[in-house]
């Protein structure tokens, strides 16, 4: 077909379905033939993941493309924002992580990055039929006009043709996408050549006013009203979807068989490390960020952070270190991944303010390890098997296991290590990884996706309920992830004007 078409989704605000509404597109084009790529020019996002050449990237934009049936590529997600604080963020560019920028610095040298944008989405278009490409927050930000490279300075710029999505379960729906276009100029209010409503609830004969009225004063058409789907089964991207899964206090009748406890620090990273373990019938998974709410669950999970010091100071703050070593003490299993095992650690040192204003803080001292930041980044695939002969992984040694590091921490000690990275970045390694305590119910790994690998997360959950002697139902397995995809398009297309969406992006349906 030659250079790829486009087609742009963007939204009245953040959190409206913008990247699940991309992948399901993606899904789409791919069973009907085409080859197709997504993109996203900025992403602000700690949830990250690590392609097969060592570039870091937005998960959403690795979710689509898995939706599309491609390698996930830095180009996909040419800008990526990993806040460190409310007006701070790294700044990782095409892959690789640059120094930390306040927020009006970032926006002073975006200028520079518009050859990085076009560059990364030119690329795209000279080998794939379409690029379905997705916005950030709003279009009406009238304060960041002149440096958006994300929405309509985009769109403009290529000449992309887009869908505004409303989120409806919100309220609102209809005075957010008519002040949205309302605030466009003239130019960039004429890109927008359809409406879409999404996550619905409710009898839809009831919304046929609205919509008549949509398009009557818009003079738009309404493409499609999505209803809310909960249980899509795909990954969520925002730590927003966290605030669902929170409770607000524990109780036994809700308790399956196994209890896990994550604790949600403010700059909580890589939640989708989680999503896995969520998914076990037999597993009832709650994000904590007291005491309180913690309890006394079968394990706790300190996951990864963008702000190691920081969150670490919550914990103390919160008196959740003093709760999760007294679980510990007790017996009870702590997992630290990434951030979390190294504030398992007896101290965090940050000497080049890598990361952190701070020098030094004291671990919750579980592991006999210390570590250091320094200025390199780790960011590779791993492959590898646990090792550790005591406590919950003693009964899963040899398990293999795949995944992930991306840190900054240099982390050592005279622990023994839980695992044993066998490839790192498709080479032979034989390096160890992690720490677990002499008792074993106390370990950290710097592996993120640990539990994606089913045969150890199974044995893992094997291994905790036989320590509270309660049965472990055999798993019939979980569904895949490409059935997730296919249930998600097919509710999609069934709710979606394919055929003039197709049209507008000037493919054959």
């Amino acid at each position: 077909m030659g250079r790829a078409k486009l087609l742009m989704l963007q939204g009245t605000a953040s959190s409206v379905g913008k990247s699940l509404l991309v992948a399901g597109l993606c899904r789409i084009l791919r069973q009907d033939g085409y080859r197709v790529a997504p993109f996203k020019a900025q992403n602000m996002s700690n949830n990250s993941f690590v392609t097969r050449e060592g570039g870091e990237m937005g998960r959403a934009q690795v979710v689509q493309a898995q939706a599309a049936g491609v390698e996930p590529s830095v180009d996909m997600n040419p800008v990526l924002l990993k806040p460190e604080a409310d007006a701070r963020s790294q700044v990782v560019v095409l892959g690789r992580a640059g120094g930390a920028l306040s927020a009006r610095d970032y926006y002073q040298r975006k200028e520079a990055l518009w050859p990085v944008v076009l560059g990364a989405l030119e690329r795209l278009r000279e080998i794939y039929d379409i690029v379905v490409i997705e916005g950030a927050g709003s279009p009406a930000e009238v304060n960041l006009r002149g440096v958006d490279l994300v929405n309509m300075g985009l769109a403009r710029a290529v000449d992309a043709p887009v869908l505004l999505v409303g989120d409806i379960d919100r309220g609102g729906v209809f005075a957010h996408l008519v002040g949205t276009l309302e605030l466009l100029e003239p130019a960039d209010r004429a890109l927008v050549r359809g409406l879409v409503i999404n996550k619905f609830r409710g009898d839809l004969s009831l919304l046929g006013d609205g919509l008549r009225f949509l398009e009557a004063y818009t003079g738009l058409p309404v493409l499609g009203v999505v209803p809310y789907l909960a249980s899509h089964g795909l990954p969520e991207e925002d730590a927003v979807a966290l605030e669902e899964r929170r409770p607000a206090a524990q109780t036994a009748a809700a308790v399956p068989v196994i209890d896990i406890a994550v604790v949600q620090f403010p700059r909580i990273s890589n939640f989708t490390d989680f999503q896995a373990l969520a998914q076990e019938p037999e597993v009832a998974l709650r994000y904590v960020r007291t005491p309180a709410e913690l309890g006394d669950p079968d394990v706790v999970i300190l996951p990864g952070s963008k702000s190691t010091m920081a969150d670490l100071a919550f914990l103390r703050r919160q008196g959740l270190a003093e709760a999760v070593c007294r679980l510990a003490q007790e017996g009870q299993i702590v997992v630290g991944i990434c951030a979390g095992f190294q504030m398992l650690g007896r101290s965090i040192r940050d000497p080049d303010h890598v990361e952190s204003q701070e020098e030094e803080a004291p671990g919750l001292g579980l592991l006999p390890v210390k570590t250091v930041f320094v200025s390199g980044k780790r960011t590779e695939q791993v492959e590898g098997c646990a090792v550790a002969t005591a406590g919950p992984l003693a009964q899963m040694a040899g398990a293999a296991v795949l995944g992930y590091e991306i840190h900054n921490g240099r982390t050592w000690g005279t622990a023994r290590p839980a695992f044993r990275v066998t490839r790192r970045a498709g080479q032979p390694a034989n390096d160890p990884d992690g720490a677990v305590s002499l008792a074993g119910n106390v370990f950290g790994t710097y592996i993120h996706g640990l539990f994606d690998a089913p045969g150890f997360r199974r044995a893992f959950l094997e291994a905790i309920a036989l320590g509270k002697g309660v049965p472990l139902t055999p798993s019939p397995g979980l569904p895949s992830l490409e059935e997730a995809f296919d249930r998600w398009a097919a509710h999609v297309r069934a709710n979606l004007d394919s055929a003039a969406i197709y049209a507008l992006a000037g493919l054959k349906a």
